[in-house]
């Protein structure tokens, strides 16, 4: 199995493991360190299946665009979104922003659940 996945997998049930805890300052800044891992590592193994199906992406932005092409993803809208939070927290200073994003986490770990489950039942 490709390393890239299985760290992807793992990163999956580390932010789903830091969003059962009980919600404080520090479970929030570290769900969303956690978030910023799964989707980074959620787009490289885009690319990578991508690459294995003789395709090619080479951003975020075009892997997310690659996975809805070949049904991997649904509402791409969705995943959209989170690229503008997962931009937004690499440049976090508010404390209302990094709310916002924190409420967002778990429906894009439902997504990020319905990534890995697709790529491994298309394997």
């Amino acid at each position: 199995m490709n390393p890239l996945y299985t760290d992807f997998k793992k990163s999956i049930k580390r932010l789903e493991e830091v969003l059962k805890m009980k919600k404080s300052d520090i479970t929030r800044d570290s769900a969303i360190k956690r978030f910023e891992l799964c989707f980074d590592l959620a787009w490289k193994s885009i690319k990578t299946y991508a690459k294995q199906e003789g395709l090619e992406c080479v951003s975020p932005r075009s892997c997310i665009k690659m996975a809805f092409e070949l049904k991997l993803i649904k509402y791409e809208n969705k995943w959209l979104h989170m690229i503008a939070d997962r931009n937004t927290s690499v440049h976090l200073y508010e404390q209302s922003s990094a709310e916002l994003i924190y409420s967002h986490l778990p429906k894009y770990l439902k997504l990020f659940k319905k990534l890995e489950e697709e790529m491994v039942e298309k394997k």
